[in-house]
Formats: C-alpha cells, sequence, structure tokens
C-alpha cells in the first residue's frame, strides 16, 4: 500500500518505473532459460528438474553446486529423482503441486537445509519438476524469513532472476498470510514422513 503523501504524480512515475523495468526484463528474457538454472542470490539457485538431469553433472560442478533440494510428488517420483547422491547432499521434499497443499510446513526443514549449506559456503540447487511454482515458492519464503522481507518484494526479486516464476493460488496465498508460520508438532511428523532423503 502506498503512503497516503505520495501525489498522483509519484505514483504515475513508480508505476512508469515498474513497467519499465518489467519490459526490460521480458527483453533479457528468453522462453529457453526456463530449462536452465538462475542465481537468486549467491549460493542459491532456482531452477526445473532438467537442470539436475544427469547429463547436466558438469554444469552443476562448474557451478560449485554442493546441495539439491529436490521438490515433487510422488507420481513423479520415478522421473524426478536424485541423481547424484554420492556426489551432493539432497533434500528431496514430497509436495504437490495443489493450491491445497500446506506448503509452509516444509519452510523450517527447507530453510535450515540451506542455511546450513551457504554457511559451509556451499552451493544449493532448489528445484521441482518446471522450477515455477513449488521450488519458486519454497525460495520465495527462504528470502522472506532470512531478510524480513514481505511476500512482493521476495517475489520481485526472485522473478528478476528467474522470470517464469508463478507460485500457484494457494502457495501464494500461504506466503502472504502467514510467511513466518511455525508448524505444528503433527505437521512436523508429517513433514518427516514426506521427506524421503536427508542425507
Amino acid at each position: 500500500m502506498f503512503a497516503p503523501s505520495l501525489t498522483e504524480t509519484q505514483l504515475s512515475l513508480f508505476r512508469f518505473l515498474f513497467l519499465f523495468k518489467m519490459f526490460f526484463l521480458l527483453q533479457d528474457w528468453a522462453y529457453p532459460m526456463r530449462r536452465d538454472m538462475q542465481e537468486i542470490l549467491p549460493g542459491l539457485f532456482l531452477g526445473p528438474y532438467s537442470a539436475a538431469m544427469k547429463s547436466k553433472l558438469p554444469i552443476l560442478e562448474t557451478h560449485g553446486i554442493t546441495h539439491i533440494v529436490c521438490v515433487r510428488q510422488d507420481i513423479e517420483a520415478n522421473f524426478i529423482k536424485p541423481n547424484f547422491p554420492h556426489t551432493f547432499r539432497y533434500l528431496v521434499l514430497d509436495i504437490a503441486d495443489n493450491p491445497v497443499e500446506n506448503i509452509i510446513r516444509y519452510f523450517p526443514m527447507t530453510k535450515e537445509f540451506i542455511d546450513s549449506c551457504l554457511a559451509a559456503e556451499g552451493k544449493v540447487l532448489v528445484h521441482g519438476n518446471a522450477g515455477i511454482s513449488r521450488s519458486a515458492a519454497l525460495v520465495i519464503a527462504y528470502l522472506m524469513e532470512t531478510f524480513g522481507i514481505k511476500y512482493r518484494d521476495a517475489f520481485t526479486h526472485v522473478q528478476e532472476r528467474r522470470f517464469c516464476i508463478n507460485p500457484n493460488v494457494g502457495f501464494v496465498h500461504q506466503l502472504q498470510v502467514k510467511p513466518g508460520s511455525e508448524p505444528t508438532p503433527s505437521s512436523k511428523n508429517r513433514v518427516k514422513q514426506s521427506c524421503l532423503f536427508f542425507y
């Protein structure tokens, strides 16, 4: 919400600058880039599963990736899986890309995994199938919790680096309403059951 002291001219200028910035983001973004990972923060990458496939090992090593958060649902487990369990440390989360999925319960575990990676001077890739909804929501939540910023600011930061992100409406609502919610003990148990790998 804008401060009441802003004039209509200032608001118009702000809108113009925002649209101008988005125009140039679109100019820099090419459709094939959605198949690659992008660096969101130093050491934190977001991308699709195709960025973590067996053929991408040299690229992952070139970028210094040490940890991978693999987000999938159980029906995707046969094709979205850890390809390098002896090379990288994995956190595999079973999350459906469904507006009624309670993604908030996975934030503390994901944040802890990313923080431990970055504290050890590692680099982490967070990916789902397309790198657009589930994994993007987790990265947005990480920025919100780490830097104490609102959803819109975190979303904009991530989208400036990976333009194709589009968390589903349920995830967006959870991020806007309960950005710092702590899971209940029963949801912590469900998260542990849904976390297939953490090694």
